[in-house]
């Protein structure tokens, strides 16, 4: 085998090695444990998403509730529905569930760290589109979430 045979041989192996280690370091977004395939939440205007009873629910500052592709947030003392925010769990940017920060009152997207407001406003990207926020409403004990 000539040395420039040889070296091309080589290089074509090398490259081989190197494009394999980088799928396997990068993987696939299917593959991505992060993705959670949150569900998608309801269309405005379609009426009653969700309700819960505050008297065995969401009784402390920053306990979160799923349903229905939104996640209800308690960020305050007291049943008014002030105390109370609703977003679409889904990140704008690629779709992966998001969660509630207690310390910081914010949204975060665990998969490239989009920050949303307790309004569901962008605060810092790659997520330049804002959440969907939901109506909350109490009645006695019963939130009701409404898209």
């Amino acid at each position: 085998m000539e040395r420039e045979e040889f070296l091309s041989k080589l290089g074509i192996g090398a490259l081989a090695v190197c494009m394999g280690c980088s799928l396997v370091a990068c993987g696939s977004k299917q593959n991505d444990p992060t993705i959670t395939n949150a569900p998608s939440p309801p269309a405005t205007g379609s009426g009653t998403a969700f309700t819960v009873d505050l008297g065995t629910t969401l009784t402390n500052i920053g306990d979160s509730s799923t349903m229905n592709g939104i996640i209800l947030v308690r960020i305050a003392a007291g049943n008014l529905a002030s105390s109370f925010t609703a977003v679409q769990v889904r990140c704008t940017h690629e779709g992966a569930a998001i969660n509630y920060n207690t310390g910081q009152s914010i949204f975060i997207c665990p998969l490239h760290g989009s920050e949303f407001s307790q309004s569901g406003a962008v605060i810092m990207g790659p997520a330049f589109t804002a959440l969907q926020k939901y109506t909350v409403t109490i009645n006695g004990s019963t939130l009701t979430v409404t898209a």
